[in-house]
């Protein structure tokens, strides 16, 4: 009599659980990258702005001798267009002065992060801080 030996075709549990740790530690390393990644793209539009602001306001300075004290002022003289989309993810303040100021984006409810969301740069050192920056706060 001839014994056959069965064979079995497939993974232990132990391959299965090292697969599943190593796609765990790529999660880990992967997904706050790409977290950050996203914070990065949704904050470009509001430094775009911002950029646009900060010469708008340079050109308003010259103009009329004062800083502006909003985006509709810069509007209103046409030194600026911002687009309504923008406006409707974004509200901008302007504290400016001789010795640069700031000027703040703040996010609304329709923008994708969620709203509350602010990015401050300040005139003074070029320096965005905030929301989809480096060590933001």
């Amino acid at each position: 009599m001839q014994r056959f030996r069965k064979t079995q075709a497939g993974f232990t549990m132990i391959e299965i659980m090292v697969v599943v740790v190593i796609v765990a530690i790529l999660a880990a390393i992967a997904v706050p990258i790409y977290v950050e990644y996203v914070r990065s793209a949704r904050s470009s539009e509001a430094k775009s702005v911002i950029g646009s602001i900060a010469s708008a306001s340079d050109m308003y300075f010259q103009s009329n001798g004062e800083w502006p004290s909003s985006v509709d002022d810069l509007e209103i003289e046409g030194e600026l267009e911002v687009k309504q989309s923008t406006k409707n993810k974004w509200q901008f303040e302007l504290q400016l002065d001789d010795q640069g100021g700031t000027i703040v984006a703040t996010s609304t409810e329709e923008m994708a992060g969620g709203a509350g969301l602010i990015i401050t740069f300040n005139r003074e050192t070029g320096k965005y801080i905030g929301y989809g920056t480096k060590g933001e706060e």
